[in-house]
Formats: structure tokens, C-alpha cells, sequence
């Protein structure tokens, strides 16, 4: 059994090249995950500011999830 070895710069090419490849290939699936990570990222704000101001209530957030 052979082993290669690969430096930095060709471990950052050959994993650009695969998340390339995998979101042409797979474009509705990666679009659902990023969807769900922004709306998860929009909740962790609207959680964060009502902490910080007043009280947020379901029917903002639900408003900031949808802008």
C-alpha cells in the first residue's frame, strides 16, 4: 500500500475543489443548509437583542426570520 502525501496548498485545492464539485452536484441540498443556518444565525440575534433590550416577542423574531 502506497501513501501520498499532500502539502497545504494542495490539501486547499483538493477540498476547494470537492466543496465546489459537491455544491454543483448537490445545489438543493446546500441551499436548505444554508437557509436553515441564517435563519439560525437571526434567531441567535433576535434572542441576543431581547436580552439586551426588552422582551422579544414570537411574532418579531418570526418577522426577522422572514426578512
Amino acid at each position: 500500500m502506497s501513501v501520498t502525501v499532500l502539502d497545504r496548498e494542495q490539501t486547499k485545492d483538493l477540498l476547494r475543489h470537492v466543496l465546489i464539485e459537491l455544491l454543483e452536484e448537490r445545489k438543493p441540498e446546500f441551499q436548505e443548509l444554508f437557509i436553515e443556518a441564517l435563519e439560525d444565525v437571526a434567531l441567535a440575534n433576535a434572542i441576543r437583542e431581547g436580552r439586551r433590550d426588552e422582551f422579544v416577542s414570537e411574532d418579531e423574531i418570526q418577522t426577522a426570520l422572514e426578512a
